[in-house]
Formats: C-alpha cells, structure tokens, sequence
C-alpha cells in the first residue's frame, strides 16, 4: 500500500529545517553551491504552494551531476570537510525535491542533522551552538509534523521544545562526567587548522597592516593584579632577524625547558587564554619565569611543545625588565648586523653617516630616532605604493607606512650604523574589558618593533612607531587612526556604545570558552574533585556517568508515570460519574463525547442539566486540553462526582 503523501503543513517544516540547517554553512560553501542550494529549496517551496510539481527523475540525475560538477571543480577532490560539507549541501537540497512521502522526510531530517552537526567542524562558538539548538528544535518539530495531524506552529514548537528541555539533564550528566579528549574534538586530520589566522614566521611590508582590518581575538589575559602599563603591553612573538631585500625572516633559535635570564623587577601574573592558531609560539609579555611543560627560545619567544590547535589556557608571570642577552654570541650578534649588499641604499648611507657621526651605539640609537622624527613620517593603513628598496621609498619619498615600515627602515639603519638590531613582531596594547575584567587583544592589535642590542646592557626594546605616532602606544590602533574606514567597525573611537556591545557579547564569550569549551581532563578532574572524588580514573568516570544516568532516567520515568497516574485517576472519576448517570437509566453510548454525553441527558432530565453539563465540560478541559491535568482541577472535579446522585 503506498504511503499518503506529504500534507503542506509537512512539507514547510521540511523546507524550514533544510533552511535554518544550511544557513550556517553560507560563509563556508562556495558561492556557486549556496547559489544552487537558495534555488532548490525556493523551487520546492513553490511545488508546497501549488505552483508546479516535483521533478522527474531524469532531471534530478542532471542536477546531481551539477552539484558533483561544481565541487568538484572547487576542491578537485571529494575527501576532507569542505567538500564533504558541500556534497552533503546539495544532497540535501536535492533530497526535498523528491520528497513526497513520510519516509522520504525522515531521510530529509537525518540530512539536517548531519548538517547541524558539521557546524561544529568550523566553529564551536556560543552562537553556532544557539543555531544547533534551534535546528534540532525544528527537526523535532518535524518528526511531529510528519506523524501527527496538522497543529498550529505554537503548539507544535512548543512541544519540540519540551521534548528538547526532557533531553537537557541527560546531555548536563554526559557533558560533565563523559571521558574528555584533550585538543580539538570538532576536526579533521587533514584541514582541521588550515583557516586560522594570526602572525606568521616571516614579514613583508603590508602584513602587519592587513592583519590589523581584523577584530577576530588572538588572545585574553586575566590580570591577578593591577595591568600593566600600555608602553609595557608588548606581547612578544616571532623575532625576525634574516633580511633579503625585502622580507624579513625569523632565524634558527633552540629552545630550553628554561628561560636563559634571570627574572628580576616588577611582576604581572595573568592568565593567558590563547586562540588557536597552529603555530608553537605563545605571545607572553615580555619576561615570562619559568613554568612547567613550556620552552623557552633563545630570542626569548615562549614557545609550546606542540603547535596550538586548540584554546590553551596558561597562568604565567612575567618581568618587563629582566636584562636579557647581555652575554650574546658573536654569531647572534654578526646575524643582527647583516645586511643584503645593494639593498636600500639610501637608508644604508643614512645610518653609516650616523656611525660616523656618533660617539657611541647610545649616541647612535639616539641620532637615528631624531632623524625619524624630523622626517615627519605618517602612520597609516593606506601607505603609497613603495618601490623595490621599500625602506627607502618609505623614509625619502612616501613617508607613509605603518608599523612594519617603521620597524623595518629602523632596523636598517641601525645595522648600517653599526649597531645590532633585529625586528620583533607580535601584539601591542589591548583593549580592557570592564564586564569581566580581561585584557582582549585582537588581531587587529598586531605590531612590529624593533630590538637593539647594547653592549653590557643586552637587547633592548625600541619602537620605532612611537616616534611618529605615540598615540597608537598609549590607545591602540583605533586612537592612532581614528578616521581610517579600513578599521574593524567595532574598534572605531566614534561608536563608544557599540564598543560597550561588543565588551558585553565579548564576555559572554568568554565564559562559554572558559567553561564549556574550555572543560578539559583537568577542569573535568578538579570539578570531581571538589565533589569529593580524587585522582578518578576511567572506571571511576564510567561508573559515575552510568549512576547518574540511571538517576535521571528513574526521574523522567517517575514524571511520566506520575502523569499517567493522574490521567488515570481522571478516567476513574469519569467513570464512576457514567455509571452513576447509567443506573438512573441514562447510559452513555459507545460513540459519545462527554459534550454530547452532558448534551443528550440534559435534554432528558433538565433537574441535572447544570450539574451534568459542569462536570463534562471540567472532565473534557482536564482529558483533552492543552495545559495539562492541574491537580486541584482534578481534586475538584472527583469532589463533585463523588457527591452526584442522580435519582
């Protein structure tokens, strides 16, 4: 016998659930897949409307070989996430336009699961788990659909919703008590890291100002103390020492279990939450003391054993002003000298001008910042297009650049002049967030300085930036450039409130991160631990989970019987009121309702008319209405029963 065919109501929440699944994925599908996918379900909304009817097989075929086509000529392969995401896309846009059966949706809502699911593969934030949340509602709210009458759409989401709230203990017990997987969960060996962003090992004029149109977080830092202040906000990463011409790459460093100074001076301890972003390097103030399982390199980058491809959460202090490489190499030192013969030669003649004229490496250090300043150089994001030798362009012709230029041109002359330097690439400033007191620094504060090295004074940070644009030391990038359109929107001085917005929605995020995404083994242990259960291995886990488990589904059992019992008891009262109403010779017929039950005896015996009519329309309110059966509804109702006797 073939199956009935899909109602309208059905058939729209189908179409919706494919939607709100697919959503998501429009920042990650290519266009022309997103393209196909708003088409087909604009066209199956059309056949549920009456405007046409489902295609015929040949033509789904056509348009299966198409959704192959194109994602096979975006990737060139089917295997890895993204296009196993946009296979699954057109699949299921597909799948609704042959659609017309019970069974069919439920393929249909499987699809939307799975899509629901791959979210997670690019993001695990607060809000694509909202949208998990609501899609599950909706597909719930489907399965409804497809096995029961036409409802209206309040009462058919609230009963996905309640259904969704009876699953909630249940997920809570799993989340806290199942067996935790340290590093990502949500991810695929070969492209699971391959959309980070962040610094890189090497620079070239017009990084640093590309990375800076970006608001997405590198990190926060939670301050045990007071913050330091912004001119000692420099958190450090890659240093760069190698110079072709143009680019500047980081050299060969080794690194040691322990840092090769000695901390001394004021101290900051905070609490370091770093993003992803597949590289080992950690992004410290400048001078973190020694803590376990970290490395520290020889150019005083704190580094990870292993990249981070996952949210890590470290508790460090760090020493702005240790004294750090004193006892440099000949080798490290002849490194931070070099420069590529022919390159920038102007700059190059500027600084030997100055070795010339300088009494010593502080003289000249000096000689070359004040030349800088009276320059007029411009920061911005927009700089003139530079020529080969871009430190020269930038300090003789344009005079416009931004951090990299800065640190780049200073960093030449100074070798020129004689004296060691290198640039020191990282982040800046950062911006405090009043909610929940974290230090946020976005991508958008990157930054490019410049170390020098003095003799019995080691390496010493110098930031060729400030000279033109101290603003951008003491306020960030947005009080540096408060004008640039080129800004990220939120970061822009003159939308205060929606930088308050941002500091609220920040802070939410950060919980979620701390507290959800961030429960790994250790949180799992210590939460057990404050609980009573020490040093818990697997078996300890599995037995608590499988205990409290049986708990919650001894509870949801209990509430459901206690449900039926009361529906039970309803059917009692209602009962005896039948019989009641049968021995004064007023049976009530197989086919009747308690409304045209009350109806018929009214007719029949008027004396009972009132009473009768009552307790039928009490009894069909508690049995077939919405809200439930209230108890003391229902101890009325048996009251009134028990005290009917008809004669």
């Amino acid at each position: 016998m073939a199956e009935a065919r899909l109602r309208p109501d059905q058939a729209g929440w189908l179409i919706a659930c494919s939607a709100i699944s697919l959503t998501p994925h429009g920042q990650h599908l290519p266009p022309a897949i997103t393209a196909v996918c708003i088409l087909l379900l604009l066209w199956r909304t059309a056949i549920s409307l009456g405007k046409g009817h489902l295609p015929h097989r040949l033509l789904l075929v056509g348009l299966s070989a198409t959704v192959v086509g194109l994602v096979l000529l975006e990737y060139h392969q089917f295997f890895g996430k993204d296009p196993g995401i946009a296979v699954l896309a057109g699949l299921l846009s597909l799948k609704l336009l042959e659609t017309d059966s019970r069974r069919d949706g439920r393929a249909v809502l499987l699809l939307c699961l799975f899509m629901q699911t791959g979210q997670f593969l690019y993001q695990q934030s607060m809000q694509i788990a909202a949208l998990a949340l609501l899609g599950a509602t909706v597909a719930i709210g489907s399965l409804l659909a497809l096995q029961g009458q036409p409802a209206a759409l309040k009462a058919r989401l609230t009963s996905a919703a309640r259904l969704v709230l009876q699953g909630v203990p249940l997920m809570l017990v799993l989340f806290v008590l199942f067996p935790r997987v340290q590093g990502p969960l949500w991810g695929l060996p070969a492209d699971a890291y391959n959309r980070v962003s962040g610094l890189s090992d090497s620079m070239t004029p017009g990084d640093m100002a590309r990375l800076s149109e970006s608001s997405e977080i590198a990190f926060r830092a939670a301050f045990s103390g007071e913050l330091p202040p912004p001119a000692e906000r420099y958190w450090r990463g890659p240093v760069l020492s190698r110079f072709d011409g143009r680019s500047w790459r980081a050299a060969r460093s080794s690194t040691a279990p322990r840092p090769a100074y000695a901390p001394q001076g004021v101290a900051y301890p905070y609490t370091l939450t770093l993003e992803p972003h597949n590289q080992r390097w950690l992004l410290a103030l400048d001078f973190p003391a020694e803590a376990p399982g970290l490395r520290y390199g020889s150019d005083f980058q704190l580094m990870s054993s292993d990249p981070v491809r996952s949210r890590l959460r470290l508790s460090l202090r760090s020493y702005p002003h240790t004294p750090v490489g004193v006892d440099a190499s000949p080798l490290e030192l002849r490194e931070a000298l070099a420069l590529p013969s022919g390159s920038n030669p102007r700059t190059q003649a500027l600084g030997a001008r100055i070795q010339q004229e300088a009494r010593d490496a502080d003289d000249a250090l000096q000689r070359v910042i004040a030349d800088f300043r009276r320059r007029g150089l411009s920061y911005t994001l927009d700089p003139q297009p530079l020529g080969r030798e871009d430190a020269d362009s930038f300090l003789f012709d344009t005079k416009q650049g931004f951090c990299e230029h800065f640190s780049s041109a200073f960093v030449i002359a100074m070798r020129a002049a004689g004296v060691p330097a290198r640039v020191v690439t990282g982040y800046q400033g950062g911006e405090f967030n009043p909610v929940d007191g974290t230090l946020v620094i976005r991508q958008s504060d990157a930054h490019a300085w410049a170390e020098v090295w003095l003799a019995g004074r080691g390496w010493k940070r110098v930031d060729p930036t400030a000279a033109s644009a101290p603003r951008r030391i003491d306020g960030g990038l947005a009080a540096a450039l408060p004008d640039s359109d080129r800004l990220p929107l939120l970061s822009r001085s003159s939308l205060a409130w929606l930088r308050e917005l941002r500091n609220q929605l920040d802070a939410l995020d950060n919980r979620w991160n701390q507290w959800v995404l961030g429960y790994n083994p250790a949180r799992q242990k210590a939460l057990l631990a404050d609980f009573g259960v020490k040093d818990a291995d697997w078996q300890t886990i599995t037995a608590l989970m499988g205990g409290a488990c049986t708990l919650v589904m001894a509870a949801l059992t209990a509430w459901v019987l206690r449900r039926r019992l009361s529906a039970d008891a309803l059917d009692r009262s209602w009962s005896l009121f039948c019989r009641r109403l049968a021995s004064a010779g007023l049976p009530r017929a197989a086919w009747e309702g308690p409304q045209d039950y009350a109806e018929r005896v009214a007719s029949q015996r008027p004396d009972l008319a009132d009473t009768v009519k009552h307790i039928a329309t009490d009894y069909a309110r508690l049995r077939y209405g919405r809200a439930g059966i209230e108890r003391a509804a229902l101890q009325s109702l048996k009251h009134s029963i028990k005290n009917f006797r008809p004669r």
